[in-house]
């Protein structure tokens, strides 16, 4: 993990009483998914119910953090001046090894990316109440 940053002035996502379990996990360097013990599906962003099975009973469990790259986009546009300094950035969509995708930064700007290119979880701590998740060649 890297250093906690003091000033962080990019946006952050709200932590809520739904998602908490998921960024507690990423503090503690921990991908962590939402599974329904009925029907053993895993699932993400975070729900109140199994979208198989609609279930409202699950738990949070750590996956690998490993996947292949889904889909991509490079952004040379500025939306947020705080991104300004890390363009082009790219932003990629994973499909784990468990099965949900998830969208996430790449963490090292000069990778090739290219579709189904192994990747794996780090985490960057940006305050010290959250870490975010970006994907790394693996």
């Amino acid at each position: 993990m890297t250093e906690t940053k003091r000033e962080y002035d990019k946006p952050l996502p709200a932590i809520t009483e739904l998602n908490a379990p998921f960024w507690a996990g990423t503090r503690e360097g921990e991908l962590r998914l939402q599974a329904c013990p009925a029907c053993g599906q895993r699932w993400f962003p975070p729900a109140a119910r199994c979208p198989q099975c609609l279930s409202a009973d699950y738990s949070w469990t750590a996956v690998s953090g490993r996947g292949r790259v889904w889909s991509w986009i490079v952004m040379h546009q500025r939306y947020f001046k705080s991104f300004e300094a890390d363009l082009p950035y790219t932003i990629i969509m994973v499909e784990l090894d468990e099965g949900p995708l998830i969208t996430g930064a790449m963490a090292d700007a000069t990778a090739e990316i290219r579709c189904d290119m192994p990747v794996r979880v780090t985490f960057e701590a940006v305050t010290d109440e959250m870490s975010i998740p970006k994907f790394v060649p693996a």
